[in-house]
């Protein structure tokens, strides 16, 4: 279950425990709780239908002003405030400091007799305390704005959000003369402590709100994109800092308030964010790193980069060492042949830029005292295309690699129905490493026969569930496809 379905489950159960009758715990119903609890708490209560015996006193309440000449709801404000009558919904909203996540949700009704008070007393209270309610209720917003009132309140918090109001305690909004902006753990300023939340959809939209706005935007120097895109861990969001970053860096940006970054000179700043985007554990952001090596004057570093884990960042290395004039592929041969220096990502890489006079080499690489280096030569002399001897992947089905034995696997699929039928049933018992039973019951189904249906009797009662799943789905096909053959419904 993920941390929105949580939430919903915490605000329908404290809506339940309210329509008990358990009073609402100290700190108020839903305490710290995130925006997705609070809506379906609303929901919750809106589900169960009128709730005459709380009607009539918060209706009476309305009538009276709520001057202190009538009685109150004998109900929980929390509960009114989600009523089905709007009536009472409309009255609730006038007692004493009703909870602000719900004024949020009520100022998308649908009743514009609950909506427009609502959205008086939202609008108050964000021109009273605007850090306090823009850092608290961004992110229920932001959901509400998909409602077809909710673009009101979304407009009121991103207008106020544009000029980003510092938060309680912080220093002053750095200025031309005021040094750098503070880094990115200690916000100073609402959309800083925003751009950190937790919740992603809040964090993407501050985000995209700050590079929106070119005020905002400049206000940030390279280095802070860059330890911003460093520090992020949702892909789509980094790569959105990672761009910003490289369009800073490409329009010689490295510090928007047109001085030095704390006495570093411009150069310095510049290796500072490239640095920054090189560390990141994302893909897509060391990417840009690699990429910006080169409007850093740091073409030579990308020969470092060759054997990078991704795909991605290995293939913006082989450009940036093909722009310095170098050869990538050469270079990938080397790494493969150094047994010291010899990586299962170099093997990789040379299998991408990899040509006809490097398979004698990957084959080599099967016996090297690595596994994941052994896996990576047999994904390597797929991609070629190369022709490997059978009995020899046959063997690696045996390695003690998970990773070689499932590469040796893929490999021979494609010739699945001549490999020997007797050793791959062998290496279907309990006996045999899991990834080796798990080999060779994929290449005995690919197979058919007798045997993929002794296979999958043999492991229908394995230790591991996945296999354990598979072998009996494949039971039960091949119990139907009897039954159903000799009944004449099978054709083919």
């Amino acid at each position: 279950m993920d941390a929105r379905s949580r939430e919903a489950r915490q605000g329908s159960a404290a809506a339940c425990a309210l329509l008990r009758g358990t009073p609402p715990p100290a700190g108020g119903v839903l305490r710290s709780a995130g925006p997705d609890a609070w809506i379906a708490f609303d929901e919750e209560i809106r589900s169960h239908g009128p709730l005459p015996q709380a009607a009539a006193p918060a209706f009476r309440a309305r009538v009276l002003g709520l001057t202190g000449r009538g009685r109150l709801p004998e109900r929980p404000v929390e509960v009114l405030l989600c009523h089905p009558d709007g009536r009472v919904r409309e009255a609730a909203l006038g007692t004493p400091q009703p909870p602000p996540e719900l004024v949020v949700i009520r100022c998308a009704d649908w009743a514009a007799a609950v909506r427009e008070p609502a959205r008086r007393l939202l609008a108050r209270t964000l021109a009273d305390a605007p850090a306090a309610t823009l850092v608290a209720l961004t992110p229920l917003v932001l959901r509400l704005a998909e409602r077809d009132q909710g673009a009101w309140a979304l407009a009121l918090f991103e207008a106020a959000l544009r000029t980003d109001p510092p938060l309680p305690g912080a220093p002053d909004r750095p200025g031309p003369d005021t040094g750098p902006a503070p880094p990115a753990d200690r916000p100073s300023t609402v959309l800083a402590r925003l751009r950190g939340s937790a919740d992603l959809p809040t964090r993407r939209y501050a985000t995209r709100l700050t590079l929106d706005t070119p005020p905002l935007r400049d206000r940030l120097a390279v280095r802070d994109l860059a330890r911003l895109a460093a520090a992020e861990r949702d892909p789509a969001n980094a790569a959105v800092w990672a761009d910003a970053t490289l369009g800073a860096l490409a329009a010689a940006r490295p510090d928007s308030r047109g001085r030095d970054g704390g006495g570093q000179d411009e150069s310095a700043e510049r290796d500072e964010a490239v640095d920054l985007l090189l560390g990141s554990p994302l893909p897509t952001v060391r990417a840009a790193g690699v990429t910006a090596l080169r409007r850093a004057g740091r073409t030579a570093e990308g020969v470092s980069h060759l054997a990078d884990r991704s795909p991605l960042v290995r293939a913006c290395a082989r450009w940036l060492v093909a722009q310095d004039g170098g050869d990538p592929h050469d270079r990938y041969r080397r790494l493969a042949a150094d047994p010291s220096g010899c990586s299962p990502h170099a093997v990789a890489g040379l299998a991408e830029c990899g040509r006809t006079e490097d398979v004698p080499l990957l084959r080599s690489l099967l016996d090297h005292p690595s596994g994941a280096v052994r896996a990576a030569a047999v994904a390597g002399l797929r991609r070629l295309g190369a022709d490997v001897d059978h009995t020899a992947l046959l063997a690696l089905l045996d390695d003690p690699s998970p990773a070689a034995a499932r590469e040796a696997a893929l490999s021979l699929r494609p010739v699945a129905e001549v490999l020997d039928t007797a050793h791959l049933l062998s290496r279907c018992t309990l006996k045999q490493p899991l990834h080796t039973r798990r080999a060779a019951f994929r290449l005995l189904q690919a197979q058919g026969g007798t045997a993929a249906r002794q296979a999958a009797e043999s492991l229908s009662s394995d230790w591991e569930p996945a296999l354990r799943r598979a072998a009996r789905a494949a039971s039960r096909y091949y119990a139907v496809s009897e039954r159903t053959g000799r009944r004449g419904w099978l054709r083919g």
